[in-house]
């Protein structure tokens, strides 16, 4: 396997887990704003 084949294949490899990085960030975010706004007992939106 040469080198340029492992390099392709991580760089493929990596924006799945990039994207899921910021999915991560994003769900933890609007679950703490939506436990937040129940405990104050408003609309989220």
């Amino acid at each position: 396997m040469s080198l340029s084949t492992v390099l392709l294949t991580a760089y493929v490899l990596i924006w799945p887990v990039l994207v899921a990085g910021v999915l991560f960030v994003i769900c933890k975010a609007f679950f703490s704003e939506w436990r937040t706004a129940r405990k104050e007992g408003r609309d989220l939106v």
